[in-house]
Parts: structure tokens; sequence; C-alpha cells
């Protein structure tokens, strides 16, 4: 169960209003992202919320991995958006394809403000211990 967690939440978000209400375009785009950051979808749902009193519902997106998964929610009435990479590195590293996915969808959403977690789950061998530690820097 030894992997990579990033976890991104962003704020005050430029992009279109079209990444924050689409379901359909914003799933293309992250199985899409995916694939060129060398992961392997295999699954996927994506999700529109109605819209409130508040604006336009939101989103989201789950793209299902070989490696984990891909999550991303969204809430067009703050342009917030939150990113989830979680991948297993049993059999072979996909950290550099985590952050390649988790960079190239932070700049979809262009956030003013970001807050960025990774974390290393798991362990190889019972004698390592998981660690946090500092997110990737672009």
């Amino acid at each position: 169960m030894h992997g990579l967690h990033l976890t991104a939440d962003l704020h005050d978000c430029r992009c279109a209003m079209q990444w924050l209400i689409d379901a359909k375009a914003l799933g293309a785009v992250c199985r899409k992202a995916a694939a060129t950051a060398g992961l392997n979808p295999v699954g996927e749902l994506f999700q529109s919320f109605p819209a409130t009193a508040q604006g336009p519902g939101g989103v989201t997106a789950t793209v299902l991995l070989a490696e984990s998964h891909l999550c991303v929610h969204t809430w067009p009435e703050l342009r917030a958006a939150t990113l989830d990479v979680y991948v297993c590195n049993v059999g072979a590293n996909h950290s550099p394809a985590a952050h390649a996915l988790m960079d190239c969808l932070i700049s979809l959403f262009e956030p003013q403000r970001s807050e960025l977690n990774a974390l290393q789950r798991g362990a190889l061998t019972p004698d390592d211990k998981p660690t946090a530690f500092a997110p990737h820097a672009p």
C-alpha cells in the first residue's frame, strides 16, 4: 500500500467558468491529463450538481486509475476547487506522474491562492515508516 497522496485546495480560480460547472468537459480534461501524465484511466464518474441560491451547481469528476485515483470537486459560487491525486507505488514509482497530473490541473484552474499537501502513504517494508513531506515545487 505504499503510495503518494497529493491534495490541493484552490481558491479564487480565474479559469473559464466551464471548468467549474461542466462535468463532461472537466471529466474529459481529467481523463486526458491523467493519460498524458503516464497514468492509466480504467473508470470514471462525472457528476453535476443543481444550482442553488448562491449560483450554478458544481461538479465532481472522478477518474479511477490503474494506479489509484483522481478526484476533483468544484464550487463555482466560490470560484474554488479541490484536487485529490493518489498513486500506489508498489511495483513502480508513479510519483512523478502524480505530480505532473496535479501541476496540469492546477494550471487549468488558475488559482490566485492554493494550499498544496503531499503525504507519503504506507511503507515498503515493515521497517519503513510513512512520512509527511513538502509538496512538489514547480
